[in-house]
């Protein structure tokens, strides 16, 4: 069977099965951002984004992506032009291995989208999906509050000015429950 999709802004036709997931799709078609971590939604590794919301796309059927838009790391900046999450990203020192990077940076853009004016706390909760095993996720937290005063033209490092932040990114805790790993 074929989908139509809108993928990083231009109409695409793929041919798939019904049981195909969108990373596999994805990935069968050269974009590679995404990345395969644990076939099961549980480390953001392949996170992208559909119709503006972040998406695991290991575990989302490519049915239902058909007619929606998709955006993944490759429709962001390129080399010689980056995104400001990307810049902010590379001049924070938040990349280390680089594997969880684009899932990291899709969710990133869906929470700047929605708040562009994030405190830290709320960084980490936005990324609490997101895995990492090279970091302790500092950088990261500091390149998305750059990337957030980047994006709306300020100079400073935004933070929200407490110590009292919940350590829960990369796991799938509930910040509340104060589990974390």
């Amino acid at each position: 069977m074929q989908i139509e999709l809108e993928l990083n802004g231009h109409q695409r036709t793929f041919d798939v099965s019904k049981s195909d997931v969108l990373l596999d799709v994805l990935r069968r078609n050269g974009y590679t951002g995404p990345k395969r971590g644990c076939d099961t939604g549980a480390c953001g590794m392949c996170t992208v984004q559909i119709d503006g919301e972040p998406a695991m796309s290991c575990v989302t059927p490519v049915t239902k992506a058909a007619d929606a838009s998709v955006e993944t790391i490759e429709g962001l900046g390129k080399q010689d032009d980056l995104h400001p999450i990307q810049e902010a990203f590379v001049d924070n020192s938040a990349l280390q291995c680089g594997f969880c990077i684009p899932g990291m940076i899709m969710r990133s853009k869906a929470l700047l989208e929605e708040n562009p004016d994030p405190t830290e706390t709320e960084v980490r909760e936005a990324l609490a999906d997101n895995l990492c095993r090279c970091t302790g996720y500092k950088k990261i937290v500091e390149a998305v509050l750059d990337a957030a005063d980047r994006m709306d033209g300020n100079a400073a490092l935004a933070t929200d000015g407490g110590t009292d932040v919940p350590d829960c990114v990369g796991s799938t805790c509930s910040c509340e429950e104060g589990n974390s790993l």
